[in-house]
């Protein structure tokens, strides 16, 4: 037994687990307040620019509930909700776009350190080494020449 609490031990305490772990939690942050954007910010100005109306409450109804004589429901009615679809479909998307931008900004961030490193360690070319003295000694025979020609 201690042996498997060993091995869990060494597992739960690996960076990536860690990391993984405060991702979630931070995920499970970051779409409560998407949600509310979505529910308390976004659908109500979509509504009110089409007339009024609360989306979220937008419902096809495919059977009308029943309603007994002293005026309790007996059958619940039958809908389809199309506004919680809606807002949820718009949910996701700025979910989705965000977590497009943080990638998109981590693969740029990630490219940039690779060509960082690209530089760091390419082997500068050797500069041409400089003729010797009797290499220049030549060639301003050689030029010499050529002008009294």
């Amino acid at each position: 037994m201690k042996k498997f609490f060993s091995e869990f031990k060494t597992f739960i305490m690996r960076g990536n687990v860690i990391d993984m772990a405060v991702g979630v939690i931070i995920a499970g942050a970051f779409g409560k307040i998407t949600t509310s954007l979505v529910n308390d910010v976004l659908m109500p100005a979509i509504g009110m620019l089409i007339g009024g109306i609360d989306l979220s409450r937008l419902n096809i109804t495919l059977a009308e509930a029943q309603v007994n004589e002293l005026g309790e429901v007996t059958k619940e009615a039958v809908v389809i909700g199309i506004g919680t679809l809606l807002v949820t479909i718009i949910d996701f998307l700025i979910v989705a776009f965000v977590v497009f931008l943080i990638i998109k900004g981590m693969n740029r961030a990630q490219k940039a350190i690779e060509e960082r490193k690209k530089k760091e360690e390419a082997p500068e070319e050797p500069a041409e080494p400089e003729p010797s003295a009797e290499e220049k000694l030549l060639t301003e025979i050689r030029d010499l020449l050529k002008e009294k020609k």
